[in-house]
């Protein structure tokens, strides 16, 4: 028996990677999803360069290539990736996830080099960014619509994640039409967090309270609805009977991962930042120190949530 990962660890087929992977995805697409919504909030254009915008530009684009990487790096024989690129089937959740990750990860990249075109032309990239000067102008022109087709390809890459997951019917926990939304939700929590925790730390001088503001309150709002989801996963498997809710109940209650979910997903994601909100936050004050740890327990507990979640499904399988 391994004390460490539970008592059929020898069974597990997905590892850390994969999670990592999973929250790396759910993290970009919540950090474009953040991002556009600051510009869209901005209506008068005073600080086009909000820090928050910067931070979710670049977060999401690097994330998700760091994800796809880690992914690749993965499979069993990873110098054949490129399989995955030119043969689809429309009826796997998986080729569906490959085909809107080919769209959204060089799109993200473009609408990074819009927002920071004038600071890459100035570097060695510049002889680069000026080939493609007709495109990007052309994007640029018309970066309302650009950012909504991508603001929508962003919440779809983090629905995905969870409906990878989703689909597959040989683990019970997996069995869930919550679980899509949960990691949307979740996602869109971590962009919050991290656009917050590196606006903070690398724009400083560009960060707005009011905008620093306006994201916790946006963050403490989402934490709730991922809370109710969380009982929703769980209380909809407990319902359908049989071996998910043997699978349900064992998770939340038995070994090492029941542990983690209480200590690690619902202390970090929910009861840390709650806490710091009603006390060193109350009032939405504006307390550097306070905000970052807040991003920080957020973005572990989403990690965490991945983890638990791949594990325990994998584990926990109500026989």
């Amino acid at each position: 028996m391994n004390e460490i990962w539970g008592p059929d660890s020898a069974t597990i087929i997905w590892h850390w990677p994969i999670a990592l992977y999973l929250f790396l995805a759910g993290l970009s697409s919540g950090a474009m999803m953040t991002a556009l919504s600051v510009e869209w909030m901005n209506k008068n254009k005073k600080a086009p360069w909000d820090a928050f915008v910067r931070a979710g530009v670049l977060l999401a684009p690097f994330s998700i290539i760091i994800g796809l990487i880690i992914l690749i790096f993965d499979l069993t024989k990873p110098l054949n990736f490129y399989q995955l690129l030119i043969t689809y089937n429309l009826k796997s959740v998986m080729s569906l996830g490959v085909l809107l990750l080919l769209f959204y990860t060089p799109l993200s990249l473009a609408y990074a080099i819009i927002r920071f075109r004038s600071t890459l032309e100035q570097s060695f990239l510049g002889g680069i960014v000026r080939i493609f000067g007709a495109l990007l102008d052309f994007l640029e022109r018309n970066s309302l619509w650009f950012g909504r087709l991508v603001f929508a390809i962003a919440g779809g890459v983090g629905v995905y994640t969870g409906f990878l997951l989703s689909a597959i019917q040989t683990f019970p926990l997996y069995n869930s039409p919550i679980l899509p939304i949960l990691f949307l939700a979740s996602g869109l929590s971590s962009g919050i967090a991290a656009c917050i925790c590196f606006g903070l730390i690398f724009f400083e001088k560009e960060v707005s309270k009011d905008t620093t503001k306006y994201l916790l309150t946006m963050d403490l709002r989402v934490i709730p609805i991922e809370s109710l989801l969380l009982f929703a996963l769980f209380v909809g498997l407990y319902f359908q009977g049989g071996e998910k809710a043997v699978a349900t109940i064992t998770s939340l209650t038995s070994g090492t991962w029941a542990g983690i979910f209480w200590i690690c997903v619902v202390g970090f994601s929910v009861v840390v930042p709650s806490v710091i909100a009603l006390t060193a936050l109350k009032n939405h004050a504006y307390k550097v120190n306070f905000i970052l740890l807040n991003s920080l327990s957020i973005m572990i507990g989403v990690f965490v949530l991945r983890m638990y979640i791949l594990y325990a499904g994998q584990i926990y399988l109500g026989t």
